[in-house]
């Protein structure tokens, strides 16, 4: 066998061809290939997060029910804007079978608190030290939000009397169809 030019270029050709093959078409699509497996692994990687997250929205819809739960108990608790002057009535009643003498309020404009509205009395009475500790136990068992708050007791000037004087919130919801 004779190795001429044509041989030699042949040859040559014959060896560029796969060499060529390499550069021009395998590499590139080597290149897309790693480039195609890396977004999968990040598409898996933030599926799994997905994943993990979904399964956080179940514990958080539980919680949430439960918060909707505590609001809605509360919320019962909460007198309309009218059924205050029972609540005040309850009080002055609660007053009188502690013992107090019969209290004198002084209302003030309703204070705007979120989605409610809290009504402050200013109150005073007299009466005896044990009957003015009835009195707040039995405010502390009402059913609805009270809140005792500026409270004053001083001795007064006949017996063994006190004086006291303190504000008394009670929150109340605002009445359907109407702006308070």
């Amino acid at each position: 066998m004779k190795f001429g030019l044509r041989e030699v270029i042949i040859f040559l050709v014959v060896l560029c061809m796969p060499v060529g093959a390499y550069y021009a078409i395998f590499k590139p699509q080597n290149a897309k290939i790693e480039d195609k497996k890396s977004e999968i692994v990040h598409k898996e990687q933030m599926l799994a997060l997905l994943r993990q997250e979904t399964s956080r929205n179940e514990d958080l819809k539980r919680a949430n029910n439960e918060i909707a739960e505590r609001i809605a108990e509360i919320e019962s608790r909460l007198p309309t804007g009218k059924e205050v002057d029972q609540i005040v009535r309850q009080v002055s009643e609660i007053a009188v079978n502690s013992g107090l003498e019969s209290p004198t309020f002084k209302s003030s404009k309703p204070i705007a608190a979120a989605r409610y509205f809290e009504q402050p009395l200013e109150m005073t009475t007299k009466g005896s030290f044990t009957g003015y500790y009835e009195f707040l136990a039995s405010i502390e068992r009402l059913p609805r939000i009270t809140r005792i708050v500026d409270m004053k007791i001083k001795r007064a000037r006949e017996g063994a009397e006190i004086e006291v004087s303190f504000t008394l919130s009670i929150y109340f919801r605002a009445d359907e169809g109407s702006a308070t």
